[in-house]
């Protein structure tokens, strides 16, 4: 990978590079081992499988991550515009990833009883906001590793990094603590006695974020600080600054604010789909809790191949294509997920979800590029990652309201497919940009 020029007027390294994509493959931890395939599924098959009442341990976990969605969309606007203020996002990074490692450290202690299930859920909850919290200087910090030119690749390097860092501790947790029968397992033989082997893998999941985090701490340097931005908006004005944001582009581009809008909808639908995959599949489609590990690792490979493949797609037929196929893909394949039953329907249409949400992911991204004008792409992306963080309760929040209404898990997944629907039809209402061959960071 070549050298870049920072945000500071200086050339990144290789080594800059790399020690900030080393933040993507730790972070892995908590998206992979935390929220979708590891801990998520102990609270709701183990933990909370005896909850007393008539709301499923599931339900719970929709509602608590819907909170916590929530919580994101009101902390965000004033988190994302803290971070383009110079001087301060190493600092922002560490001592927000810290409280996410001390998070998932503290989980530990969340027991295989239906008592602990409201600590684990708080747990989450607070984990899920403040890792959220911290990409934003993370993500800032992608300009001061990268070139107009290679911006692209840097970025696309570390979301590379992330899907493999994710594979290797998932390989890593299920070969060392979860495979086999009996009291003890993995090659490390832990009991399983009150849920040990898994509180083992989430402190293990705490190491592996805290070790690979720290890095880009040393190797990128800190902005140098400009007075009049050196502290940003404060609180209330962050909220005016945002609002002052959108409705400038409600007079001038309602085009970019309905994608704005439309993506908010259909990426949130998007991580619905990893978030609770692997509840389903334990507590729906019979896969063993163990098990699903290995499904979470060729899901992560065939949604990098998915979004790989996008990419001459998207230049040959435009972001906007490639958007509506995939979602429509992910509709109907929703549909039919609903209707079958066993391990192997889930693992033939589980992974055919997953071929399409890369696929979207990666065009969501080059559309919005494409859209934003020269010059003002920071403060594009910055609206796009607000405004993808204002609707993510809702589906979390209609998994929940579903599988409680119909009194069954399975019935969860209307509650994800109505959030992608709903952001198919709002992108319908969207031009497509004009210039199509544009390529995110080419300039």
């Amino acid at each position: 990978m070549s050298t870049a020029v920072d945000g500071g007027g200086g050339v990144a390294t290789r080594s800059q590079v790399f020690a900030w994509g080393l933040w993507d493959w730790g972070s892995a931890a908590f998206n992979a081992v935390i929220v979708t395939f590891v801990f998520s599924v102990y609270l709701t098959d183990a933990v909370g499988d005896d909850l007393p009442g008539s709301v499923s341990a599931s339900s719970w976990l929709g509602w608590s991550l819907g909170a916590a969605g929530l919580a994101i969309a009101l902390l965000a606007p004033v988190t994302g515009q803290r971070a383009d203020a110079t001087g301060h996002r190493k600092r922002s990074l560490a001592l927000l990833t810290t409280i996410v490692v001390g998070c998932m450290l503290a989980m530990y202690f969340v027991e295989d009883d239906h008592h602990f299930l409201w600590l684990g859920l708080l747990l989450l909850g607070v984990g899920s906001v403040v890792f959220e919290l911290a990409q934003v200087p993370y993500f800032a910090m992608l300009r001061q590793v990268s070139r107009p030119d290679n911006i692209g690749r840097v970025s696309g390097f570390g979301w590379a990094m992330g899907y493999f860092g994710g594979i290797v501790l998932l390989l890593i947790c299920y070969f060392g603590f979860i495979v086999g029968d009996g009291d003890t397992r993995g090659l490390f033989g832990v009991s399983t006695d009150g849920g040990v082997n898994i509180r083992a893998v989430v402190v293990l999941a705490a190491v592996w974020f805290a070790v690979f985090a720290v890095p880009v701490l040393f190797a990128v340097p800190e902005l140098p600080p400009v007075q009049q931005a050196a502290d940003g908006p404060g609180f209330f004005a962050s909220y005016r600054v945002l609002w002052n944001d959108l409705r400038a582009l409600w007079t001038a581009d309602r085009n970019t604010l309905g994608y704005l809008v439309a993506s908010a909808l259909f990426r949130d639908g998007l991580a619905g789909v990893f978030t609770f995959g692997a509840v389903l599949a334990v507590n729906v489609y019979g896969i063993a809790s163990g098990d699903v590990l290995l499904f979470g690792v060729a899901a992560n490979v065939v949604a990098a191949l998915g979004a790989l493949a996008a990419g001459r797609l998207d230049d040959r037929l435009g972001p906007k294509t490639v958007i509506v196929w995939s979602l429509s893909s992910m509709l109907a394949t929703g549909a039919l997920l609903m209707a079958v039953s066993g391990p192997v329907g889930f693992w033939i249409l589980g992974l055919l979800l997953c071929l399409f949400v890369g696929p979207a992911q990666s065009a969501s991204r080059t559309f919005m590029a494409r859209l934003s004008p020269a010059g003002r792409e920071g403060q594009m992306f910055g609206l796009y990652a607000t405004t993808g963080r204002a609707v993510s309760f809702l589906s979390p929040t209609l998994f929940g309201l579903f599988a409680w209404m119909f009194s069954s898990d399975r019935a969860g997944i209307m509650g994800l497919l109505v959030v992608l629907a709903a952001g198919l039809a709002a992108l319908l209402a969207v031009r497509p940009p004009i210039d199509t061959s544009y390529r995110a960071g080419a300039r």
